[in-house]
C-alpha cells in the first residue's frame, strides 16, 4: 500500500506540472459543500477496488489520492495544472470506490465538478482535443438530427462493404496511429432508428400501468433493437409505452466529460419531452443514462424553473430490470436453453446499486443457464469515452475482463449498457470466443416472442 510521503510526493508533482501553461484555481470544487470532500477517512479500503490503482499502485492513481488532490484544489492549496487534469482524465469514473466506502464518500460528484475545473481553466486544450470535443460534446451530442446524420453516415460506411475493403486492403494504416486503434472499436451501427421500430404510444390489452421509455443516443444508433425488446417486454408486462421520437441525450456523456453547464441543458430539454403527470415511471435501459438520469434532482436542485419537476423525474425512473423487479415479472411460457453469463455495467451495479434484479430477469426464463461471472463488477474499460482518451489502459481491462468471460463456457454474455455491449463486442471479433453480446431484456423478448409463436 502506498505511503503517506508517496501521496505527498505527487502532491509536489502535481503543483509543480505546467508551470508555463494554463493553470489556475478552482471554480467548480469550490461550489460543493465541504463536506462533500471531508468524506474520505483515508482508510483505504478503495485501493484493491479501483482498477487503475490495481494497475499502477501508485496511490495518485486511487481513489483517495485523488480526492486529496481535489481537495487541496478546493482549499486554495493547489492550482489546477497539466499534470492534475490528466490524472483525472485517467481515472474511469466507474464507481467502485463508493460502493466500497464506509465512509458513503460522493465519489462521482467530486469527480464530474474537477473535471468542470479542468475544462474551465482549460489545462488540456489543444487545437485537435478543442476541435473533436467542438464536434461531439458541443454539437453531434446535442442535436438528436446531427447524431443520427453521423450514425447514417457509418451505417453506410458499414453496409455498403466500403469497411470491409478498407480493411482487406489495410487502408487503416493510412489514418494516423489513434484513430488507426479506434477503427476496430467503432459499433455497429443499425439500419433503423428507434422511432421508427416504435410508435409513439402502443398499449397492451391487460393495461396495469403507463411508462415512458428513453431511447437514448447510442442505445438508439447502434442498439435500436434493444429498444424495440425493452418496448415488447413492458408491453408483455402489462405496461403502455409513451416513446417520444428523435429525443435528446440524457447528458451524462457532458457530466462526466467537465461540461456540466450543457448536461444541465441537456436535462431541462429531456424534463420538457415528458408528461410525468401521466406517468408510472420513466424507463431507461442503458446503465450509464440510468445513473445520471436518477441525478437530474441534485444537477437541477439550484434551476428554480426546472428543481421541483427535476425532483419529480428522479422519483419516476426506473431502469428497467429494476421495474420488471418492482410490478412482478410475467414468467415466458417458453424455453431458452442456453448458457449466459452476466457482465455487470459499473454504472449499473455501483452507480445504481442494481445487481440483483438483472439476475432475477434471467433467471425468470426457462431452460437458460447463469453462470457467474467472475470479477463481474471489474469494468470493462469502456467508460464511456475511456477506450478512446486512454486507450492502452481501457485494452488491459478489457482483456481481463474477456479472459474471465472465457473461463465460464458461457454462449451469451448479457450486458445492460451500449458501451460495455459495444466494448465487448469488438473483443469477441478479435478473439477466439464463440459467444454473443446481447441485453438481459433482449432474451426475455426472445423468450416472449417464441412463446406467443407457439402459443
Amino acid at each position: 500500500m502506498a505511503t503517506q510521503e508517496e501521496l505527498h510526493q505527487a502532491l509536489v508533482d502535481i503543483g509543480r506540472a505546467n508551470p508555463e501553461g494554463h493553470q489556475g484555481a478552482s471554480t467548480y470544487l469550490k461550489l460543493l459543500d465541504y463536506s462533500v470532500l471531508q468524506q474520505c477517512i483515508h482508510c483505504g479500503m478503495c485501493l484493491p477496488t479501483c482498477p487503475t490503482y490495481d494497475e499502477t499502485k501508485l496511490e495518485r492513481n486511487s481513489p483517495r489520492g485523488r480526492i486529496a488532490l481535489m481537495r487541496k484544489i478546493a482549499d486554495g492549496r493547489l492550482e489546477i495544472t497539466q499534470a492534475f487534469g490528466q490524472e483525472l482524465y485517467f481515472c474511469l469514473g466507474c464507481l467502485t470506490c463508493e460502493t466500497v466506502c464506509p465512509a458513503g464518500v460522493r465519489y462521482g460528484e467530486m469527480f464530474e465538478h474537477a473535471r468542470a475545473d479542468i475544462e474551465q481553466v482549460g489545462v488540456l486544450r489543444n487545437p485537435v482535443r478543442n476541435f473533436v470535443r467542438a464536434i461531439t460534446l458541443r454539437w453531434i451530442f446535442t442535436r438528436p438530427q446531427a447524431l443520427r446524420i453521423a450514425g447514417r453516415l457509418i451505417w453506410l460506411y458499414q453496409a455498403s462493404g466500403l469497411e470491409f475493403i478498407v480493411r482487406k486492403l489495410k487502408l487503416t494504416r493510412l489514418l494516423p496511429a489513434r484513430l488507426r486503434a479506434l477503427e476496430p472499436l467503432m459499433p455497429r451501427v443499425q439500419r433503423y432508428f428507434s422511432d421508427a421500430l416504435i410508435r409513439p404510444i402502443e398499449t397492451p390489452p391487460n393495461q396495469k400501468y403507463r411508462v415512458g421509455l428513453l431511447t437514448g443516443c447510442v442505445q438508439d444508433l447502434a442498439f435500436s433493437q434493444v429498444n424495440r425488446d425493452t418496448a415488447d417486454v413492458l408491453l408483455a408486462n402489462g405496461c403502455e409505452v409513451v416513446t417520444p421520437p428523435a429525443q435528446f441525450c440524457c447528458g451524462s456523456i457532458h457530466a462526466h466529460n467537465g461540461e456540466l453547464e450543457l448536461a444541465k441543458q441537456m436535462a431541462r430539454r429531456n424534463l420538457e419531452g415528458f408528461d410525468l403527470e401521466r406517468l408510472d415511471a420513466l424507463i431507461t435501459n442503458a446503465a450509464g443514462c440510468g445513473s445520471h438520469l436518477k441525478n437530474y434532482a441534485h444537477l437541477l436542485q439550484d434551476d428554480p424553473a426546472f428543481a421541483k419537476r427535476a425532483k419529480q423525474w428522479s422519483k419516476k425512473v426506473r431502469d428497467i430490470h429494476e421495474w420488471l423487479a418492482e410490478i412482478g415479472i410475467r414468467a415466458p411460457t417458453t424455453s431458452l436453453r442456453q448458457t449466459v453469463t452476466y457482465h455487470e455495467a459499473c454504472h449499473l451495479c455501483h452507480g445504481q446499486k442494481i445487481t440483483r434484479q438483472p439476475r432475477q430477469v434471467l433467471r425468470a426464463i426457462p431452460g437458460l443457464e447463469l453462470v457467474e461471472l467472475p470479477e463481474s463488477t471489474w469494468c470493462c474499460g469502456s467508460a464511456g469515452v475511456y477506450n478512446i482518451t486512454q486507450p492502452e489502459m481501457s485494452q488491459k481491462l478489457l482483456q481481463r475482463k474477456m479472459a474471465n468471460i472465457g473461463t465460464t463456457g458461457a454462449q451469451i454474455v448479457a450486458s445492460a449498457n451500449p458501451g460495455c455491449s459495444a466494448q465487448l463486442e469488438a473483443a469477441v471479433r478479435d478473439s477466439t470466443l464463440n459467444v454473443k453480446i446481447l441485453h438481459p431484456i433482449s432474451l426475455l423478448a426472445q423468450a416472449y416472442r417464441k412463446g406467443d409463436a407457439q402459443g
